[in-house]
């Protein structure tokens, strides 16, 4: 009798073990398959990709428009450069803090129910300004006037990656190569947009590049808000509430190393606007500004295309030091010409750091918040813009255009540090809770067993 016991304590010892190997492997499922090479002609072959990404581009094209677009336009009417940063800084900032809450609006409710109030308040905010600013009226109404437009400017980029997360569930690494996709468009934006946005208030009238920036958005937005059957379900009313997407601790790090990108994008707008009219050429700020977003457009092209090792945590860690590296150099540029090459080296670093944050951000949170995770990094890019354009406006309005450029260099220094600090938060919940699986006592599971058969 005793040696049938025996055997039954012997022979499940090996079978708790074997749990452990999987459980490691499960760690990164993402990781695991970053490999695979998925390009991006099979990607815009996804059904239905092409029904939502053509109005998204003309929808999502004044989000590089609307902040130079105001203060071309304040400028001219006001001659204030501080007071040109400082109402782009309010629009930015408006935008950056209602921007989430219209994504967690469209998690709950659904897309469309959330886009079509928010274009018809963004066109009529924005003719309002455009009146007050041609009217000479009194500097408050423009801050009055810069809110709601700001506010209401469609999170056309967090949409549009919520679609592709819905279109691609289960399947990582395309996903990492939609994400690419997205930040090149982005940047093809923030190519277009400054340039045509400079053509049209410096050849054509002071009011023109905003007046194109609330045309696209109102045809592009509603033209998008239609293309229902490629959006998420929405959540409903009536389903259990979900905790924001901020109370998890890597979006609000991600948030915040964010912040510092924004304000790279804001303070170059008003240093580079301001260099070019110091130096006789204020029509080629667009193109300069144009040349540094060209850098993160060319950079994410190749980023998409690559077979990356390292996690994403590793990779937006080295992109955003070379980011602080390329904006150390900008401030000590002599030329509008060499400006123009630092300033293209400098982007070359924001697309990776970018498609590296929404790629850790989309693996934190659940399915019921991710809109609302992509658009508190895209609202702290605003925010980063509003508080750069502001900083740097009133920098130069103290001591000069190459003054300027020493606020993203701050910025960016910032954010690099948080990053830096709080790494250990971006490891998504389930890579947490496998790698404590792993460090466990493979012979603690075997305890149960032999009571199990000793019963």
């Amino acid at each position: 009798m005793a040696r049938p016991a025996q055997a039954t304590r012997t022979t499940p010892a090996p079978v708790p073990v074997r749990p452990a190997r999987p459980a490691v492997t499960a760690a990164e499922p993402a990781e695991a398959t970053a490999h695979e090479r998925v390009g991006y002609g099979a990607l815009l072959r996804t059904p239905g990709a092409w029904t939502f990404l053509a109005p998204a581009f003309a929808a999502r094209l004044p989000f590089g428009m609307l902040s130079l677009s105001i203060v071309l336009l304040v400028v001219d009417t006001t001659g204030s450069y501080g007071l040109a940063g400082a109402v782009a800084a309010v629009s930015a900032v408006a935008q950056a803090l209602i921007g989430p809450q219209t994504g967690r609006l469209a998690d709950r409710h659904g897309q469309g129910a959330v886009l079509f109030p928010t274009i018809v308040v963004h066109g009529v905010s924005v003719a309002a300004l455009i009146a007050l600013a041609l009217g000479g009226a009194p500097d408050w109404t423009l801050f009055a006037a810069a809110v709601p437009a700001g506010a209401s400017v469609p999170q056309i980029g967090a949409l549009v990656r919520a679609r592709w997360v819905h279109a691609l569930r289960g399947r990582p690494a395309a996903l990492s190569t939609a994400f690419a996709f997205e930040s090149v468009t982005d940047e093809f934006t923030f190519v277009v947009g400054p340039v045509l946005a400079t053509a049209l208030s410096t050849t054509v009238a002071p009011a023109a590049g905003l007046i194109a920036e609330a045309a696209l958005t109102v045809v592009g937005g509603l033209a998008f808000a239609v293309q229902r059957r490629t959006a998420p379900p929405a959540r409903g009313a009536g389903d259990v509430r979900h905790a924001s997407a901020l109370t998890n601790p890597g979006v609000r790090l991600l948030a915040g190393s964010l912040l510092g990108v924004g304000s790279v994008f804001g303070a170059l707008q008003v240093s580079i606007t301001a260099a070019a009219d110091a130096a006789g050429h204020a029509a080629m700020s667009g193109v300069v500004y144009g040349l540094f977003a060209c850098g993160s457009m060319c950079a994410g092209v190749v980023y998409g295309m690559a077979r990356w090792k390292r996690s994403a945590q590793q990779r937006m860690l080295v992109s955003y030091a070379l980011l602080v590296v390329g904006c150390s150099t900008l401030w000590a540029m002599p030329s509008l010409t060499t400006l123009a090459v630092a300033g293209l080296c400098c982007g070359l670093a924001i697309a990776p750091t970018l498609i590296s944050a929404y790629t850790l951000v989309e693996s934190l949170v659940g399915a019921g918040a991710k809109t609302e995770a992509f658009t508190w990094l895209t609202g702290a890019i605003g925010l980063g813009l509003a508080l750069g354009s502001t900083a740097a406006g009133q920098v130069i309005d103290g001591h000069g255009p190459t003054g300027g450029f020493l606020v993203p260099l701050a910025g960016s220094a910032l954010g690099l540090t948080a990053l830096l600090l709080g790494r250990r938060l971006l490891t998504p919940p389930t890579a947490r809770s496998h790698a404590v699986a792993s460090h466990l006592p493979a012979a603690a599971p075997a305890a149960p067993a032999p009571s199990a058969t000793a019963a």
